[in-house]
């Protein structure tokens, strides 16, 4: 029997590190990360594959229309690009959104934990799972390379699925 009880907990001691190796985007304090904290703001994270189009456009319109202090957006990609596509940044300029400055960054398990909602938008398979976040995906077009008719078709597309989602939450800013 002390043989049976001693291989028990080198079991368990076992499959507690193998847990934590395997899912270490969860540390400690992700329990008051993944349930916010009352009256705090929430955090939407617009993803795609290189966060160099799609999602960039979404955060922008998301920050423009959402009560920063209900919610905010950021965006990120899973292979991110080296700069926001040129057709993007044309057919935001149009209106009245400047994304020249905006830098793609990785969707990291570390900035996932930090949402409350992911909208995933072509990355498919390769977005995380997150336990704790909402998760929605959102099947559009990659603007890379389209003309700009076609951006501009994407980039109003997203407009009204980031409105309709902004209204749906009630984080629409005041008038």
């Amino acid at each position: 029997a002390p043989a049976f009880m001693v291989a028990q907990v080198l079991g368990a001691a076992a499959a507690t590190l193998l847990f934590r190796w395997l899912v270490p985007a969860l540390p400690q304090a992700a329990p008051d990360i993944l349930v916010p904290h009352p009256g705090a703001a929430s955090t939407v994270i617009f993803a795609c594959v290189h966060n160099a189009g799609r999602s960039q456009m979404a955060a922008a319109f998301f920050n423009a229309m959402a009560d920063a202090s209900r919610a905010r957006a950021v965006s990120a990609g899973t292979q991110p690009g080296e700069r926001v596509h040129p057709e993007v940044i044309a057919a935001m300029r149009e209106v009245g959104i400047d994304l020249s400055n905006a830098q793609p960054q990785r969707l990291t398990p570390e900035l996932a934990n930090k949402g409350n909602l992911l909208v995933t938008m072509g990355c498919g398979e390769a977005c995380p799972a997150v336990p704790g976040l909402r998760r929605d995906d959102w099947p559009l077009t990659d603007p890379k390379g389209r003309p700009i008719e076609e951006v501009r078709r994407i980039r109003d597309e997203i407009r009204d699925r980031v409105a309709a989602l902004v209204a749906a939450e009630k984080w629409k800013r005041s008038a």
